[in-house]
């Protein structure tokens, strides 16, 4: 549905864009991720035919975002990172505008009205003056204008940039309803953004892709070993010469405990720890106070890829 295929941009002396590539599928939604300047923005624009690459191509659809510009944008709902609005218009004169524009009317422009009024959350302010509105209810004018024409595509932005936690939710759960039937990118760098909405990510730092694929494997690729937490009653020595004698495991790292003994045991991800380490203290009838494998999150994940890419972290929220 969409391939960016080895696109690169400069702005004067600097390269915003390093021969950037990735594909989306029909359907499928896509976390785009990185820290403020990573270069999102400026991809994003490229897809939706606002800026030309140096270099690469963009299709949508099958289309050169070059050669057929407005047949990409009939196809792509785009909310860019500063939403365009008209303070003096009202929300309803807004969004009756920008459906027409789009070449609705009559029945089919009411129902679209309608049901971007109530899906981005915008009843109770739909006759208020655009320049009137908190950022928040900016932010879901712009989503609401994105979405208008039932587009086939969806280019997001930043997002829940102003808006509250609640609203936040609201988003989200926009975004997840339309999987499936929308195609959409939503870009962020609030690494919290991602997991609740798509299992697939396109990270990228100072204009070059470091890694794609699904969270988990993107965590297991980052982190290198699975982790597992035991706490116990047992004398310290004793555990950790037992447990560093277990099938499978890689490093045994005493932590600090209130009493008894706790450690850090590391293995293979395809090696069950859990149970052996269970197996093990009930073997040697050690008493438990903690047993648990560790989750590693995209937080660490994003770390550790970006300084593997030799990346720094810039601006991540």
């Amino acid at each position: 549905m969409i391939e960016v295929r080895g696109i690169s941009k400069s702005f004067g002396t600097m390269r915003a864009l390093d021969d950037v590539s990735f594909s989306l599928d029909r359907g499928e939604i896509l976390g785009f991720l990185g820290p403020n300047g990573a270069g999102k923005s400026t991809t994003m624009k490229i897809i939706t035919t606002f800026l030309a690459a140096d270099q690469g191509q963009v299709t949508v659809d099958g289309i050169d975002v070059l050669e057929k510009p407005l047949d990409v944008r009939r196809r792509i709902g785009y909310l860019p990172e500063n939403v365009p609005l008209y303070p003096d218009m009202n929300i309803h004169e807004y969004l009756t505008f920008v459906g027409r524009a789009r070449g609705l009317s009559g029945d089919q422009l009411r129902k679209r009205l309608d049901w971007c009024v109530g899906a981005c959350g915008l009843v109770t302010e739909y006759k208020k003056n655009i320049g009137d509105l908190s950022k928040g209810y900016k932010q879901r004018t712009g989503l609401a204008q994105a979405l208008i024409h039932d587009p086939e595509i969806l280019i997001l932005d930043e997002p829940t940039s102003g808006l509250d936690p609640l609203q936040i939710l609201g988003i989200r759960e926009l975004i997840k309803s339309l999987a499936g039937k929308k195609t959409i990118i939503f870009s962020t760098h609030i690494l919290q953004e991602v997991s609740p909405v798509t299992d697939r990510v396109v990270i990228i730092n100072e204009g070059r892709i470091i890694a794609d694929g699904n969270l988990g494997e993107l965590s297991r690729d980052a982190m290198g070993t699975n982790r597992v937490f035991i706490g116990t009653r047992g004398d310290g020595a004793t555990v950790e010469a037992a447990l560093r004698e277990l099938a499978g495991v890689t490093e045994v790292s005493p932590l600090p405990a209130d009493g008894g003994c706790r450690f850090e045991v590391r293995g293979p991800f395809d090696t069950d720890l859990v149970g052996a380490v269970d197996r093990l203290a009930r073997d040697r009838g050690w008493e438990l106070t903690q047993l648990h494998e560790a989750t590693f999150s995209l937080e660490d994940t994003f770390i550790s890829l970006t300084k593997r890419a030799g990346g720094v972290l810039k601006g991540v929220a």
